[in-house]
């Protein structure tokens, strides 16, 4: 094992629990997609020893993520958040990830906890938690790697639905990130009204018209 993966190993995140607190993992998903809303899950995981196969959902199967996520969803408690097209453009694509975790934390209803946070950075605008940050946290961090399972998951829902009213631009395949097919339906096509206009790989295919169009 290199010094870079042991970096990465798993972290027992039990003895959180001894602080008297809840322990809740928060993650994003799709903040690097060219299209659709960024979403954020948050969970509560009830059994301390319920950690053994989770992992960041990026490393799943999406047969693994559905059966993951409908487990966690059942017997844990689970917030999800959404931050619009609207709401990337307006506040920019950090500060709306920020807002889909907020919003996420706010449907468990949970006064204090201590929030474990994918990433380099903790949540502003949230004074009464306790938060640490973990780099790679979906891979080590059970209650982490179940905030990002479920949120892919329903942001995968979500842009398959989209793929519908939207054909041609291949949603139910990337899901809205920036593959080679998606780059090229652009091109051809052009925007549409879900994709992120200020985002590179789109705003160089808008048309003039499309300043006037409200995401």
């Amino acid at each position: 094992m290199t010094s870079k993966e042991k970096q990465f190993d798993k972290i027992d995140w039990k003895p959180f629990l001894k602080e008297g607190l809840s322990v809740m993992g928060v993650d994003e998903v799709g903040r690097g997609c060219l299209a659709g809303p960024v979403y954020a899950g948050a969970v509560i995981l009830n059994h301390s020893h319920w950690d053994s196969d989770l992992t960041d959902s990026k490393k799943l199967s999406e047969k693994q993520r559905l059966y993951w996520a409908e487990k966690i969803q059942s017997e844990h408690q689970v917030g999800i958040g959404v931050a619009t097209v609207e709401e990337i453009e307006k506040l920019n694509i950090l500060q709306a990830t920020f807002l889909a975790m907020r919003r996420a934390i706010q449907k468990l209803s949970v006064s204090r906890a201590l929030i474990l946070v994918d990433g380099r950075m903790t949540i502003p605008g949230l004074p009464e938690y306790k938060q640490k940050a973990f780099v790679k946290g979906d891979l080590r961090l059970a209650p982490i790697s179940a905030a990002s399972i479920v949120a892919k998951v329903a942001r995968d829902q979500l842009m398959v639905e989209l793929s519908k009213e939207y054909p041609g631009y291949g949603f139910e395949i990337h899901k809205g990130y920036a593959t080679e097919i998606h780059r090229k339906a652009i091109q051809e096509k052009g925007p549409l009204l879900i994709h992120r206009k200020t985002f590179g790989g789109v705003k160089e295919y808008l048309a003039s018209k499309t300043e006037d169009i409200k995401l």
